[in-house]
Parts: structure tokens; C-alpha cells; sequence
């Protein structure tokens, strides 16, 4: 039903059935205690009609021709926003559908008028939104034009037929209550069309080997009894995505991080980012094309050993209060003396820079830390240890990383729940929920009344994990949400 060329698709499930029923059913009373979900839905229609002056019996009037599935169409994007909808929904029984149209116009102190298009026969109400049956869907479009567009693309010229759709929803998992299509590309070809794109930010996109013109995603919804999965897949890989794993260096990372991180191969996309900012120059700072590493290496930086010196990197924040709050960045190298020898040349990097305030540490590790007013209460301190190297707010949070007796994030519980959730994807981010909560409540003014109505939700939340990988120019990832009784 959506024209070819529709930027935004969303298509869900209305009626669940089998487990997918099952699962919404178990979350919608383990999130918010309700024990009939759809009893529930049937009353909040009735009363979103009723105060839109519309009498409707839902279980009478709509459940008995209702269909399965759902979509809600985004034809037009103009000026960076999407300009009108339509919602076309499964019916059982369009004869039936129709006659609820007919009782609804019937019934309404608007003025309803009737039209017809290649045979499809709609009314529109004052605000000029448009109803009617097209083959087994009821449609409701927000104008006459967006409701004609359906119909035509209801006789071909779908969206359906295009290969940049068919291709971005293939490997859409059949369990999805819900699928979401964007073409990026498109959105980008309107948005320059106007002048709305950046040129400078398409060509760090194109020099990262980014088709965005050829650019998809897709996102889908699948319920779980014991938690929320969200799969995202996206053609905008560029030509050498992060393909491997670090999963082993977040488990290794502190047991107290509220949140943490891991991704491979930091010092090869850290290496191709230098080349990017050298290749163009930094204007705003005097610095010319193709000088940036000459005039480092001049001064005994060499940017390009301290990027091969880099492997996988991870970071993480801890503290449950704003005064307690602190975290590192770790990077991981192939030794103990290239761990130092990075180490060193970060220090005559910033020291080149001007940086004042830059003390040697000597306890726990070896390196450096700065203090200054801009930087607040604590020192941000660059230390080595072994192979590895840490980038911290706070002494203490720093050296947490080089930790080897203390209890590690693989030893917590939620995070064995949170990788075993991601399956064969490797996991690359995690939130420990209770303790994400406690710093948010700290954080958060007392009395706020919109952290308060969440809060009774926010506690059923055990972790919130994130997995990725990449494979055939495709990235994809997993947003799990655990949710607990």
C-alpha cells in the first residue's frame, strides 16, 4: 500500500498470536502489572473516540472484522520533517468495514463529505482526513492526495516492488512484532535538494567507502517473556566496517560500571580518521591539507605509531551520585612497552598543545595526570599497565581498569543473562540497570514528576545490552532490554 519511494514504513502486528501474543502479554504485566493487555487497548480506543465526540463499542463494532497486521506510511519528506500519513490495517471482513464507516459518518456532527477514486469509494471529514476500504485494508490518510497515492500504489508502483525495499527487509526475523524501513538515501537526496546537507559531512561519509545515496535501515521489534529485543540492520557500512570482537575486553572491565563499552580494532578506524582530518586540513585552525601529521612528527608525534599501537578500546562510567561520577577509556596494545611508548607520546602530544597542569603519577601504573579548573574536582589521568592503557576522570577510576583480583563485569550475573540474550552476537555495550537507576535518581531533581511516573517502570529494567557485527558491507546490531519482575 505505501507508494515507491516512501521514506518511512512502519509495519506491526494489531492482533499477536502464538508466542509473540504470549510474550506481550507476560511483559505487559511484568512492565505495568496489567493482566488483560487487550481488554485494556479496547477500552483506551473507546475512550480516545468518546472525547473526540465518537461513540464506538470496540468488541462490537471494529474486533469482529479486524486483521492481523498493520502500517503506518510516510510518503513525503519536506524541509526536515515527513509531511502526512496514512494507516492502512487488515480487515477480515471489508463489507463489514465499510459499514462501520457508513454507521461512523452516520453518527457524527461533522460534516462528512463522499468521494471516489479509480473506483474506491471515501469520506473526509472537516479536517480533510480521508477514509475508505481498499481491497482488504481500511485506510485512513491525513489528506485526499496521500489517500489517492494509496490507492494507485494498491495497483502497482508499490514500495514493495522496489529492490532498495525487498533487499533492506530480507533478513527481517519472523518473529517481529514490529518493522520499521527507512531509506536513507532518499531522505538525503530530498534533503539536498533544498540545501539541507552538510557537504563536508557527505565527505567524510564517502571517504569512509559510504554509499549514502544507496543507504537503507531497518529496525524490528520482537517481544520476549523476559525481555525486549530491537534488530537494526543497515546497508551504510562503508567499505571496511568493525568486524571483530571485543566482548572479551568489556566482561574484563569493572564490576561497579553502571555503563560500559567495547569496540575492535580502535586503532585501525583511529588511524583512518587521522587520514581523513589530515587529507582535508583543519581550517578553523590554520592547519592546511596534508600537514596535520608532518608538522606532529616534526615535533616527535608520530600519530601513525600511536594508532598501530592500538587494538581493541573500551570504556565505562561508574558512581551513583554526581560527586561520585568517574570513568576511563582503555586501550588495549600488543605489549607492556608499547603500552608505555603510547603512553609517552600522548603526554608530548599534549604537551605540544600547551596543555598545563601535567603531573607524573607514580602509584598503581605509569603515566601522567592533568588538572585544571575547566576540568573539575578531579584529574584526568593517562596511566599504562601491563598492555594496556587508560584514559580516566579520577585517579581511582582510572587504575579500576587495571584491577586483576576485583570482580569484573563477567561475574555479574546480568551481564551472563545479557550475552547469553545477544546469542552469536558479540555483545558491545552494557547498562547494569539498577545502578544506571541510582545514578539517574541522583542526578535528577527531587519531585521531577515525569522521573517519578517512570520510575515504577524503570525498575523492571535488570540490563540493556547492545551487540554488533558486520559482514558483506551490512552492520548490524541487537538492543536487548531485560526486564525482571
Amino acid at each position: 500500500m505505501a507508494p515507491a519511494g516512501t521514506p518511512l514504513y512502519l509495519e506491526f502486528t494489531v492482533r499477536p498470536t502464538g508466542e509473540t501474543k504470549t510474550n506481550v502479554e507476560t511483559l505487559a504485566r511484568k512492565i505495568a502489572g496489567i493482566e488483560d493487555l487487550g481488554a485494556l487497548i479496547f477500552e483506551e480506543l473507546e475512550e480516545s473516540a468518546a472525547e473526540e465526540g465518537e461513540e464506538i463499542d470496540f468488541e462490537t463494532e471494529i474486533e469482529p472484522w479486524l486483521g492481523e497486521k498493520g502500517g503506518f506510511i510516510y510518503p513525503e519528506f519536506s524541509e526536515g520533517d515527513f509531511e502526512g500519513f496514512a494507516l492502512a490495517v487488515e480487515v477480515t471482513d471489508s463489507g463489514a468495514a465499510e459499514g462501520f464507516i457508513e454507521n461512523q459518518t452516520k453518527r457524527s456532527e461533522e460534516e462528512i463529505t463522499s468521494g471516489s477514486f479509480e473506483g474506491i469509494d471515501f469520506q473526509v471529514d472537516e479536517d480533510g482526513e480521508v477514509v475508505g476500504v481498499v481491497g482488504d485494508l481500511i485506510v485512513l490518510a491525513e489528506e485526499e492526495a496521500i489517500f489517492k497515492e494509496v490507492v494507485t500504489a494498491s495497483n502497482g508502483e508499490s514500495l514493495a516492488e522496489q529492490d532498495v525495499y525487498s533487499d533492506a527487509v530480507s533478513a527481517n526475523p519472523d518473529e517481529s512484532a514490529a518493522d520499521v524501513y527507512v531509506d536513507i538515501g532518499g531522505l538525503i537526496r530530498v534533503a539536498e535538494a533544498s540545501g539541507e546537507v552538510d557537504e563536508d559531512a557527505r565527505r567524510i561519509f564517502e571517504n569512509a567507502g559510504i554509499e549514502l545515496d544507496e543507504a537503507t535501515a531497518t529496525a524490528s521489534l520482537i517481544p520476549g517473556s523476559d525481555r525486549i529485543e530491537v534488530d537494526i540492520a543497515s546497508n551504510a557500512a562503508g567499505e571496511n566496517p568493525p568486524s571483530g570482537d571485543a566482548s572479551e575486553l568489556l566482561g574484563s572491565l569493572p564490576a561497579t560500571a553502571v555503563f560500559a563499552f567495547a569496540a575492535p580494532d580502535f586503532g585501525d578506524r583511529f588511524d583512518e580518521g587521522i587520514d581523513q582530518i589530515d587529507e582535508q586540513g583543519i581550517p578553523s585552525e590554520g592547519v592546511q591539507p596534508h600537514q596535520l601529521k608532518k608538522t606532529l612528527k616534526e615535533a616527535g608525534i608520530d600519530l601513525e605509531a600511536i594508532a598501530g599501537s592500538i587494538g581493541d578500546a573500551g570504556g565505562y562510567v561508574t558512581g551513583n551520585s554526581e560527586s561520585s561520577l568517574g570513568g576511563a577509556v582503555v586501550l588495549e596494545t600488543e605489549n607492556a612497552n608499547q603500552a608505555k611508548n603510547t603512553v609517552s607520546n600522548i603526554g608530548l602530544f599534549l604537551r605540544s598543545t600547551g596543555i598545563p597542569g601535567i603531573t607524573r603519577i607514580g602509584e598503581g601504573a605509569s603515566g601522567f595526570s592533568i588538572r585544571s579548573p575547566e576540568l573539575g574536582r578531579q584529574p584526568v589521568v593517562v596511566a599504562a599497565k601491563g598492555s594496556r592503557i587508560a584514559i580516566g576522570y579520577g585517579l581511582a577510576p582510572a587504575l579500576a581498569s587495571f584491577e586483576e583480583s576485583g570482580q569484573t563485569l563477567a561475574d555479574l550475573p546480568a551481564y551472563e543473562e545479557a550475552v547469553a540474550a545477544l546469542g552469536d552476537t558479540p555483545i558491545a555495550a552494557f547498562v547494569d540497570g539498577s545502578s544506571a537507576l541510582n545514578l539517574i535518581s541522583a542526578l535528577i531533581p527531587s519531585g521531577d514528576e515525569g522521573f517519578e511516573e517512570a520510575e515504577p517502570y524503570l525498575e523492571k529494567i535488570e540490563y540493556l545490552a547492545i551487540g554488533s557485527e558486520a559482514s558483506d558491507a551490512l552492520i548490524t546490531a541487537k538492543l536487548i532490554v531485560g526486564i525482571g519482575e
